[in-house]
């Protein structure tokens, strides 16, 4: 018995299916993983939320020196210097990681000891923050830290350069100063010399 030849069958048609079928899948994955990284793109580009306005209270004791912290709460203030310091600790953190890559000794040595300064200078500053909140309102320790911790962090991302934190950190000796005149129990720290 012979099969006879069915002419609606062709040899090459489960061929064509399967590569059909195989385009299609690898355009969806390329359509479906483009998506994505454009979710993901966007995600990233979009501004971070604005740091909601500090919660004042009538209780907090506030500046009363002359200069750009004038008016503003003891706590604010203070947190602010201690943002704009470690935002020096990053820069500074980042050069001297250069020079240790690139060996230049000499700098890296001086950019470790200015990055040191920096976290000591600037957890003297927190210091007095949780300091003024706790006495001035009565809150725990973590929860001064968690009010003042929002404006520090603002206030140390605007700067961009070395130079812009550095400029922002000129008036915080003369603030602390003015802290351990009015009130020596909060700012009871002695600022060291700048390198």
């Amino acid at each position: 018995m012979k099969l006879a030849r069915r002419p609606d069958y062709n040899r090459t048609m489960p061929g064509t299916f399967a590569k059909a079928a195989l385009l299609t899948i690898a355009l969806i994955a390329v359509t479906s993983a483009d998506a994505q990284t454009r979710r993901k793109r966007e995600t990233r580009e979009a501004a971070p939320p604005p740091v909601p306005t500090a919660p004042l209270d009538k209780r907090d004791s506030v500046v009363a020196a002359p200069g750009g912290f004038n008016g503003k709460p003891y706590w604010l203030a203070l947190a602010q210097c201690g943002g704009a310091y470690f935002k020096l600790n990053v820069f500074y953190t980042d050069i001297a990681t250069h020079a240790r890559v690139k060996p230049d000794p000499k700098t890296a040595t001086d950019y470790t000891r200015k990055l040191t300064d920096a976290i000591k200078i600037g957890t003297m500053y927190f210091n007095g923050a949780e300091r003024f909140l706790m006495t001035d309102r009565g809150v725990e320790r973590v929860d001064a830290v968690l009010t003042y911790d929002p404006q520090s962090r603002a206030a140390g991302d605007r700067f961009k350069t070395v130079d812009a934190a550095l400029a922002a950190t000129q008036a915080c000796p003369a603030l602390y100063e003015a802290c351990q005149a009015a009130y020596p129990k909060a700012c009871s720290e002695h600022l060291p010399p700048l390198s």
